[in-house]
Formats: structure tokens, sequence, C-alpha cells
């Protein structure tokens, strides 16, 4: 009896292998791909299994793959030898020409992407077809509100849902089957303030864990829990304190009251702080991690006058996830005044230091160090940095930064190493425990900084970059030119003794993030529009295929009924992708999928159409000065500079149609663009600040034509 109870088992797993959807069906078996497919192998992730699943790797079914956000694979069908099949299965496209940073989630061939705007997409891995789509609606009018694209890196997907955080700071729960929304919630504690989110939601023993964006506006950051199933708030941490008048929420916040200077009324710009991206879970110690943002105003002179390390600015952070009571922190750069956050990915690891295996999390944040940190307590073990820095010599034995002359010199412009766009950004890193190396997107873009004496919060002061749509970072950038040179790298870092032991030099900064497998491969996206296989052991170059874009999100790879699958959401974007490009393609939102001796086309790919140099548009040359600080603060950081820089997914002013400039001020007040997220300057600027603006643009254009 048990023997034929076996071999009907056995016989009806095969059928499910075997047998089409329409097969599948007759015989009571729900077909692959079919809402009560979906249902069910959706309804059994839970914290657990994705804990089981990290023993496999054959689903992708959170954001960094395991709760330890190691983005590495124990796959084995795709190796150094045979990875130069790998072809094209299918192409999908995300309809979006904004920025795409998702990291796909899959769970037994069932993808979940999100493009730009939070719009959320279902696909079909063993069709690549559609499922369906969730758009949450944002408004499209308010997209200058977050400071660095319209971009969403994931979601998440949990005991049938999936969750998806909206750019205006919605967090919405999706039926996974069918993409029909089960519960919302405003996780924005004010409205007054421009708070985003950006970032993949977690789930950890049933609850739904997010952070937001909008240190640049002026904001307090914070992380809120809600009930998976219902939605209910659970509990929410500040990660720096408020208004010291009002009783504090907890002593973690009383303490870190101690460490700001009240005479720069830091709760007024909120005080930054904002948890936007990263998150890892421990399991066994039961302790959830955040990395938290930089200061809100960027400036510490303006924010905290008398100093202050300003907790818990640009630090890792320890919580409780069943209560989100703070257990311990580790602060990366005490005193933030630079942009340094604390946000870039992080990864939890067991290795071995002086012999003994240690418990520790891998970080590589924005400063340009490399952080090995015990995560049981907070205890720093080291740091080295990545790429040259010139704001600090080094960390202390204490894990204190010994700063530089030229760190907190801020009353004049200089050329700080790493620049606000981070020595490593939010672009995944993925660590290999075969290799026991990290391989992190490195670079630098500089900049110059320079403390803006004359900032009020929300005052508009100029020439402060976009300081009149919202900005308030009480810092002037680039007032004089910077000398350093910038760069692009993947480097892969061996963690152990603090030392690069390989590097792939990139022909620009913003490359995608990383993918690490057990065949001893290293996947990347890249800023020039291509997606490349490396040898994880030597950075060899060992397969390559164009995307028709630049890529800055991370691929991930899985299992689907015995193949083994690559995919990467595709689509150029970020801060640094609103105004700069390194590719001469240009395409939408596009997820490639790809396996061994795939053999499916690739979709067209199109040439960027950039116009002729600006040119007859009339203006008064005396305008120009005051017109270059109103374009500074109004329009730079999404334009660039007019005729200089080529535009990225956003056009460069100075290659319009001259008919533009001429009208500008039907494109600015109330204009067409503001359906996709250009700010209306009604009431901002007048019509002689147009004029002004209208003759930098083309006395720009006049200057750099003859070079």
């Amino acid at each position: 009896m048990k023997t034929q109870v076996l071999s009907s088992t056995l016989l009806a797993a095969g059928l499910a292998l075997a047998l089409p959807g329409a097969a599948l069906a007759q015989a009571g078996l729900p077909s692959k791909g079919s809402p009560e497919h979906i249902r069910a192998v959706t309804s059994r992730i839970d914290s657990q299994s994705i804990r089981d699943n990290a023993r496999s790797s054959k689903d992708w079914p959170s954001h960094g793959m395991d709760y330890s956000e190691t983005r590495f694979s124990k796959l084995r069908q795709l190796d150094t030898a045979n990875v130069k099949r790998l072809g094209l299965v299918w192409s999908y496209d995300l309809e979006s020409t904004r920025g795409v940073e998702s990291t796909p989630v899959v769970v037994d061939g069932i993808m979940y992407v999100t493009a730009s705007w939070s719009v959320v997409h279902a696909v079909d891995v063993r069709t690549g077809k559609r499922l369906w789509s969730y758009d949450p609606g944002v408004d499209r009018a308010n997209g200058f509100k977050g400071c660095c694209d319209v971009v969403n890196r994931g979601v998440a997907v949990y005991k049938g849902k999936v969750y998806v955080g909206a750019f205006d700071g919605r967090l919405v729960a999706l039926d996974a089957a069918t993409g029909q929304k089960v519960w919302e919630q405003d996780t924005i504690i004010d409205r007054a303030y421009s708070y985003t989110i950006t970032g993949a939601p977690r789930v950890i023993k049933g609850k739904v864990l997010i952070g937001n964006g909008g240190a640049e506006y002026g904001v307090r950051g914070y992380v809120t829990a809600y009930d998976a199933e219902t939605g209910a708030q659970q509990w929410r941490w500040f990660t720096v304190p408020g208004d010291p008048s009002k009783p504090f929420e907890n002593e973690a916040m009383a303490r870190a009251a101690k460490t700001w200077d009240p005479a720069g009324k830091w709760w007024e710009a909120g005080g930054g702080g904002t948890a936007w991206d990263t998150m890892a879970y421990d399991p066994e110690l039961n302790l959830m991690y955040i990395g938290t943002g930089n200061g809100s105003p960027w400036a510490q002179a303006k924010r905290s006058p008398a100093g202050g390390d300003n907790l818990y600015l640009a630090s890792i952070v320890a919580l409780n996830p069943d209560t989100g009571e703070y257990v311990w922190h580790y602060q990366e750069t005490p005193g933030d005044s630079w942009d340094f956050t604390s946000t870039q990915p992080m990864v939890l690891a067991d290795i071995k230091i002086g012999g003994k295996p240690r418990k520790v999390i891998l970080h590589a944040p924005k400063n340009g160090f490399f952080f090995v940190i015990d995560r049981t307590n907070g205890q720093f073990i080291s740091a080295k940095n990545f790429v040259d820095v010139n704001w600090a010599s080094g960390y202390d034995a204490k894990g204190r930064p010994i700063e530089t002359p030229i760190a907190r010199s801020g009353d004049r412009a200089r050329d700080v190493i790493p620049s606000p766009f981070g020595a490593h950004n939010w672009h995944s890193m993925s660590y290999s425990p075969d290799t026991g190396l990290a391989y992190l997107p490195a670079q630098h873009v500089p900049l110059t900084l320079q403390d803006n004496k004359n900032w009020k919060f929300n005052g508009g002061s100029l020439p402060e970059p976009h300081s009149n749509i919202g900005w308030n970072t009480a810092t002037l950038i680039n007032m004089e030119p910077p000398k350093s040179t910038p760069f692009g790298r993947l480097i892969a870092w061996d963690p152990v003794a603090q030392k690069e032991r390989w590097r792939v030099e990139h022909a620009s900064p913003w490359n995608g993030g990383t993918l690490a497998t057990a065949g001893n491969l290293v996947f990347q996206g890249t800023a020039d529009g291509r997606f490349v296989a490396y040898d994880a052991r030597n950075g060899k170059k060992l397969w390559e295929k164009p995307t028709g874009t630049g890529v800055v999100a991370a691929p991930i790879t899985y299992e689907v009924d015995g193949r083994q699958y690559v995919s990467i959401a595709v689509g150029w974007g970020g801060v640094y992708g609103l105004a700069a490009r390194h590719t001469e393609r240009k395409g939408p939102g596009t997820v490639y999928t790809f396996a061994l001796d795939g053999k499916a086309e690739a979709p067209a790919f199109v040439a960027y159409q950039q116009g002729k140099l600006l040119q007859g548009v009339p203006y008064d040359k005396s305008l120009v000065a005051e017109g270059t600080a109103l374009y500074v603060s109004n329009c730079a950081f999404c334009h660039g500079v007019p005729g200089v820089d080529r535009g990225g997914n956003l056009p460069n002013l100075g290659y319009l149609d001259p008919a533009y400039i001429e009208h500008l001020d039907k494109f600015i007040f109330k204009g067409p663009a503001m359906s996709r997220g250009m700010p209306d300057f009604t009431g901002k600027l007048s019509m002689e600040d147009v004029e002004k603006i209208k003759a930098f643009i083309q006395g720009t254009a006049d200057a750099v034509r003859p070079k």
C-alpha cells in the first residue's frame, strides 16, 4: 500500500514537470503561471522559507536573495566553462523611460519587478509574458520631490502578497496572483515635507519594514514596521532626535540629542538620517540592521554649529525586529558634512579573522572605506579605504576617522574625495563565501563643496543647487571646478586582508550592481550599455551582451524547471543618470533574461537623438551672471550644464530646438512636462527670472560652441 501511494506521488510529480499547462489542468493540477499556481507558491513564502531557500538558491525570494543580502547564488549550472553559451531567452518591456533600479524577485518562475514611478510588473519566466501590472498612481507632477529620479528598487513577497513602496510614500500590499490591492498605508508622518520611498520593503517575522528618503529636502528619518496581513502599524523608530522641547520617543533618542547642538535648531530641517535603502536580518541573533543617511542640511556648521557626532546619522543601527527597540549602533561618519550616507547595501557574513570565526557586517558606504563590524554587538573590527580618499587618512583603533584638514574647511570650495555621489552608492554589492571576496561597484564623480553661509531652511538661497525647488543642503557645489578625475570600477575586495584582489576599469562612473555565483561568476551591467560576466577569481571577462542603454540595477539568477536563468532590469537613470550618459543608445526600461543556448532576438536598439547645439535665441548678455545662479538653483541637477553635458534620461537644454528656449515660460509655468515630473515654477520664478535663465542657456551654448 505504501509503495502504491509513493508511486502515485512520484507519478503526479513527474506529470507536473512534464505536462503542458492544459494537460496539468486536466490532471487537476494548476497550470504554471495560473492564478492558482501563483497563489500556491507565493503563499509558502515566509521567513522560514527564505532561510531554507538560501541553502539551495533555487528561487530569488527576497531583495538580496537571502536575509544576509549576500546576492550570492549556490546554483552551478552556469560556470566559467560554459557561460560563453549564455543567450537571450526573452526580453520584457517595462514601458518606462526613467531610471530602473529594481532587483526582481522570483518564486517558482513568477517574477515581480518594478519600473520607474513604482509600477509593479508580474512576469511569467517560462514565457516572458506579462501576468499583470499595477500602477500605484503616483502624481507625476510631484516627481521633482525626489532628489534622485523617480526610481524604485523592488518589492517584497510574503504569504501570497507583494509589497511595494510607492514614490509618494505609500506602502501598498497586492494580491500576488492578481495584482489587486489588498491594503495601503500612508507612511509619511507630515505631508508638509518632501518624503519619498525608493527602496524595497523587507518582511521579517510577519512585519513589512520600510524606510524613506528626502534628507536633501529637509526631513526626519525613520523606519516603520507594518503587519504583513492587515497593514496595521506595529512600531516606528526614528533615526535622529526631534525637537528637544518635546519628550523624546525613547532613551536612544535622548542619548542621540546630546550629540547635537540645539543652536542649529536641527529639527526645523528634520535632521535627516533617512533609511532609504539597505536592511539585513540575522534570524539567529534576532537582529535587523539598517543603514542611515546624511544630515539635513548637509553642512554640519548650519545643522549643529558646535559640532558633535550627530547620532544616528551615517550609521549602521541594530534593532529588535519584534519591537523596534534600539540594540546597538556603529557610526561610520561622525558629524557627517559631505552627504556620506551609510545606506549602501550591507552584507552579513561569517568569516575568520585572526584565525577565529566572527559574525560580521561587510559594508562599503559612500565615504570610501570598507568596514568590517561585529554584528553581535557593533564592535569595530577594521576599515580600509577601497578608493583614494582625502577627507580622512584612516580609522583609529576605536573606529573613529582620522580627519584631514580639508574635511571641515567649509569656508572655501574644496574638492572632497569621494564626493556626495559616493565611492560606492546604492548599486548592490555581492559577496562569495567560496572566494571570500566582495564585489562592489566603485566610482568617483568629482565635485567641489563649500558651506553656504546664507542658507535658511526653505529659503531658496542662490546659488545653492535646487534650493528653489525644495533642496536644503546648505552647500554650494562647484563654485570652483574640481580637479580630481572621474572613474568607475568593479573591485574584488578581500574583507579579511582589507585589500583589493582585482579590479576592472569601466568607461565611466555609475555602473550597475553585482551578482556572484557558485559557478565562480560575477555578473554586472555597465553605464556604457553592456551586461558582462567575469571570472570571480581573477576578473577575466568571459561573456558580454549589449543592453541598448546604460545599466544601473543588479542582476539575479534562479532555477525554473531545472534550468538556470539570469535576469537583469535595465533602464538608465538615478541622480547621476538624469543629466549624464555614456552610451549612444537609448531604450525603454527592459528586463533581459538569459539561459544556456538561448536564441531569442534582442529588441531593436535606438540611437540617442541629440539635436544641434542651441543657436539663435535672443538674449541680453548682461543677464547671464544672474541667470547662472537661477539655473543652478532650479535646473542644474536635472538638466546638466547646457551644451557641456549631453543629457541623460532628461534632455540637456543646450540641445533643444530653439523654440523651446524662446518660449521657456510656456514650459516652466504649468507646462506639459509636469506630467513627466517637471516642477511647476509658478510663484517660484518671475518672467524676469525666465529671461535671465534663457540668457544663461543660450550664452553657455555660445561659449562652448568654439570648443
